[in-house]
């Protein structure tokens, strides 16, 4: 650093402290927010980190500086965060009359309180989920509504609420023998099953929709938050985030049988409970996705918070991400194939 001057200095301490703040962001999946409620904040930036950290290393190239080892042996220590942020390979989609296709899909109530100025949102969404015919359906934030007509499927809802019935949905093209919910306490979210029977396979698909952060994503609501309350709610939600994750687990432990979780978890891939949840589950992303995967409409940087998780037992033949904007998530899909 000593032969840095100016501008190039003062470029290269922010660049130490963005090169920080990303390593120690590797370990943050095993920090319980319980216990690091603050630190397991710094899960939501690390999409911006890597990205900074990137346009640091390449800064430093073009300037011909030796400061580009600082940010690129950081992202060379978490390459696993980097291609989870960033799939390079082409997203595969292998045909086969074995796959069942998984979609996932928060659908903010069907825009019933016109967030998007625009009456059609209700029957657009009923037709884009007619037209992708999904054979298994994850809806988050589903309302009961008559103009949304999805025919052709067994459905298990869990609804609560006074003056909007809201919850969670799973519809599936398959026979449902078994279903239930994992009540979260003191909050409208919840978790949800439903055994289906596929030929001689029964399967257990999970819809799972974990404490919301309550963040306007918008730039005028953002500059109006104050920095401390929001950390202290970003932090307090994690907390509940993580108590309702062990519930979950401790449901899941029970299971027998072979397995798809989809889910808004109102987190990223690098935190706590997306590590508690995947276990050792696929995440289809990352088998057969590509780009930047976002599902969460943000303004400043790509956010993956909804996913499909399977099996070891499931081959992932595809993955996609739908560029819709009929809510503030995107929808995504899998076709995955029961190999076991």
């Amino acid at each position: 650093m000593k032969n840095l001057k100016g501008f190039h200095k003062l470029i290269f301490v922010v660049n130490s402290l963005m090169a920080f703040a990303l390593l120690l962001s590797y370990v943050l999946p095993y920090m319980a927010p319980k216990q690091f409620a603050i630190l397991s904040v710094l899960s939501l930036a690390v999409p911006a980190l890597i990205i900074i950290n990137i346009l640091f290393a390449v800064y430093w190239l073009l300037n011909v500086k030796r400061q580009l080892l600082l940010s690129l042996i950081v992202l060379t220590i978490g390459y696993n965060h980097v291609f989870s942020l960033y799939k390079f390979s082409s997203s595969k989609n292998v045909d086969d009359s074995q796959n069942i296709s998984v979609m996932n899909y928060n659908v903010r109530l069907f825009n019933v309180f016109d967030w998007i100025k625009d009456a059609n949102i209700k029957q657009d969404i009923s037709n884009f989920i007619i037209e992708k015919q999904p054979d298994i359906l994850c809806i988050q934030e589903y309302r009961p509504d008559a103009e949304v007509t999805l025919d052709g499927y067994y459905k298990y809802e869990e609804l609560s609420g006074k003056q909007v019935k809201n919850g969670q949905a799973i519809l599936t093209k398959f026979p449902i023998i078994n279903s239930g919910s994992i009540e979260f306490p003191n909050t409208s979210n919840n978790a949800i099953f439903a055994d289906i029977v596929k030929g001689s396979d029964t399967i257990r698909i999970y819809n799972v929709h974990l404490q919301s952060l309550g963040i306007d994503p918008t730039v005028e609501k953002l500059k109006n938050e104050d920095s401390e309350n929001l950390f202290k709610r970003v932090s307090s939600t994690f907390k509940m985030q993580q108590f309702q994750t062990e519930l979950f687990l401790m449901h899941k432990k029970e299971c027998p049988y072979k397995m798809i979780i989809c889910g808004d978890f109102n987190n990223t891939a690098y935190s706590y409970v997306y590590k508690e949840i995947k276990g050792d589950l696929k995440d289809a992303f990352k088998q057969s996705g590509n780009g930047f995967g976002r599902t969460f409409d943000f303004k400043f940087f790509p956010v993956r918070i909804d996913f499909v998780l399977v099996d070891q037992s499931f081959k992932v033949n595809s993955f996609k991400t739908f560029d819709v904007k009929l809510s503030d998530h995107y929808p995504v899909m899998a076709k995955v194939k029961l190999e076991k």
